[in-house]
């Protein structure tokens, strides 16, 4: 096929959605463009009916056609059969061609013979999959795809088929060969901050039940104590990769926004799923410009649950509580206070799930059952530091809110509730505290406003003679992002020093030291002086020179978002060779 940007410049982005999506619950394909004069916007205007043209040659009589323009650029969504979604891209990329030789006056391109030989060349490549498709649908059971193969069931119940095999000789055989699909329970977890954390909160529940869990992050894949892949698995690969182990009793799938959007989700069913929170963050990305259209994203993991099945979301969050007043699946609420949306009372709605998660007099109280169970003070809970880590807070009431939803038992819940954090392997990377050569290090992954102000005002709580900040960012955030993050560094306390580091791996197609700069004239409006601001060419050697700049007594914030391991094996290198401040720092 041809390349699409050789077809037209003005096309930005082509790609397939394999499940639930932002447009609609069916698979289909998106085309984005650029749509920033008045011949675009033109274009746009015949799209949809160069679309609904090639559609109907395909026999695509059904097929739904969603457009929609931003600032700069335009997007146009088409569902599509699942054995046909590299078609459907063909039709979406096509179609804008023909609407912009019709714009321009130039005759159309005859393409509907080369569409209808490649949707049956599409088919005749994945026999059965709509059938296997129907069979899950039939049964209720969680179906994925992906470019590579299709499952139904999901953990100890899943049946994998990699496409161009034949599973069974007849479709109607499936119920014999496949009797004993099914699927475990599975939890979604999205928002803005504290994902990662209420992931591998809600996964230690489940594991301290007793069920083989598996679960995906920011920082990998895991089956129990098996680590399966390394690095950011947030996208459905990362979730298919649980589903699709035999071993998983039980699943907890971190779902960002990205993958969500760029490939839809990966499962068509949960027994739960949680939004933690709404902040600023990726504007200007798939069509998305407020804080309502990033709740929009999100709550697509609404898409997934299973008739019945609640979704969880903050009360204390604004966004959220505005999103909650468009949504007709259950909601359950958590609070970090005492929000009056998650007080269940005598006369609250019998029609509601009877379920929510509060702080009250310190203490964390999770309603279930018919009753408002006590699971601990919020100070006694390692994860909270001793009741400072507000963010914390509110990350342990909504994973313990969602665990009880998804039927962790009340046991497994308090346990990990009340020891969560004590160990440094319980959540790498994320608010970890260290003692280390007379100074106080605090490792974390804040990388958006509200994420660095509530670390930042989290290590204010921490006892210190001065402080420093390592502050970065990647360069898919656009300047006023960027600044804004400086700003929010800033005013969340003055430091005694920040260091900007660059992060080679992270540029996203931004030059080197460009948002480097950005975040430093940031911090010089917002009052920093120029001799407390330095730079550092990467992460390791922003920490080393942090280190290095410490005396007995100080406090080091170290955003880490590129090199935790490398930095995690430098701090317990340090620790293990009583290394004091001031000494010189090894190599990271």
């Amino acid at each position: 096929m041809t390349d699409v940007n050789e077809r037209s410049p003005a096309i930005h982005d082509s790609r397939r959605l394999f499940g639930p999506n932002q447009f609609a619950l069916h698979a289909g394909a998106v085309l984005e463009v650029t749509c920033v004069d008045a011949r675009g916007r033109d274009t746009v205007g015949h799209w949809a009916q160069q679309v609904a043209r090639f559609a109907a040659a395909l026999g695509w009589f059904d097929a739904t056609v969603h457009t929609h323009v931003s600032r700069e650029r335009a997007m146009l969504f088409i569902t599509a059969p699942i054995d046909g979604l590299m078609t459907a891209t063909e039709v979406t990329e096509l179609a804008w061609v023909a609407a912009e030789a019709a714009v321009d006056g130039q005759p159309t391109p005859d393409v509907i013979a080369m569409l209808r030989e490649g949707y049956t060349r599409e088919r005749q490549s994945m026999p059965h999959l709509v059938g296997i498709q129907a069979y899950a649908r039939q049964r209720g059971l969680v179906f994925s795809l992906d470019g590579d193969a299709c499952s139904v069931g999901s953990g100890t119940g899943v049946r994998t088929v990699t496409h161009g095999d034949v599973p069974v000789d007849d479709v109607s055989e499936f119920d014999e060969a496949w009797e004993s699909a099914h699927d475990v329970p599975i939890a979604l977890v999205t928002g803005s901050n504290g994902k990662t954390t209420t992931t591998r909160l809600v996964a230690a529940m489940w594991r301290a039940s007793g069920r083989c869990t598996g679960w995906n992050c920011s920082d990998g894949v895991w089956v129990d104590h098996d680590q399966l892949e390394d690095g950011d698995y947030t996208g459905p690969t990362g979730a298919r990769r649980v589903i699709g182990d035999v071993r998983v009793q039980a699943a907890v799938l971190e779902t960002a926004r990205g993958g969500m959007l760029r490939r839809g989700l990966a499962v068509n069913w949960a027994d739960g799923a949680i939004i933690t929170n709404i902040s600023a963050d990726h504007f200007g990305e798939y069509g998305i410009e407020t804080l309502a259209d990033l709740a929009q994203a999100k709550r697509l993991v609404a898409r997934a649950l299973r008739p019945g099945a609640p979704l969880v979301l903050n009360a204390d969050d604004e966004t959220l509580r505005a999103l909650a007043q468009q949504l007709t699946v259950p909601i359950v609420w958590f609070s970090a206070q005492d929000h009056p949306l998650a007080r269940l009372t005598d006369d609250s709605s019998p029609a509601a799930p009877a379920m929510a998660s509060i702080v009250r007099d310190g203490a964390l109280l999770l309603h279930r059952d018919g009753a408002w169970h006590h699971l601990g003070l919020v100070q006694d809970m390692p994860l909270t530091l001793q009741g400072a880590a507000v963010h914390n807070i509110a990350n342990l009431a909504g994973a313990a809110l969602l665990a009880s939803v998804v039927g962790v038992p009340l046991d497994a819940i308090r346990a990990v509730v009340t020891t969560f954090g004590a160990a440094t392997t319980d959540n790498p990377g994320r608010l970890m505290v260290r003692a280390c050569g007379g100074l106080t290090v605090v490792m974390d992954y804040a990388h958006n406003p509200d994420g660095l102000a509530s670390l930042s005002r989290t290590a204010a709580s921490l006892r210190g003679s001065r402080r420093l900040l390592l502050l970065g960012q990647a360069g898919d955030r656009d300047d006023a992002q960027l600044a804004a993050l400086a700003t929010t560094a800033w005013q969340s306390q003055s430091f005694d020093r920040v260091i900007i580091k660059e992060l080679p791996s992270m540029r996203r197609g931004r030059a080197p030291g460009v948002v480097s700069a950005v975040l430093r004239a940031a911090l010089l409006a917002a009052g920093a002086p120029d001799a407390a601001i330095a730079m550092a060419d990467d992460e390791c050697e922003g920490v080393r020179a942090a280190l290095a700049w410490g005396r007995a007594g100080d406090v080091l914030v170290l955003g880490v978002h590129a090199e935790r391991a490398r930095v995690l094996a430098l701090i317990d290198a340090l620790v293990a060779t009583e290394w004091t401040a001031g000494d010189p720092v090894p190599a990271c």
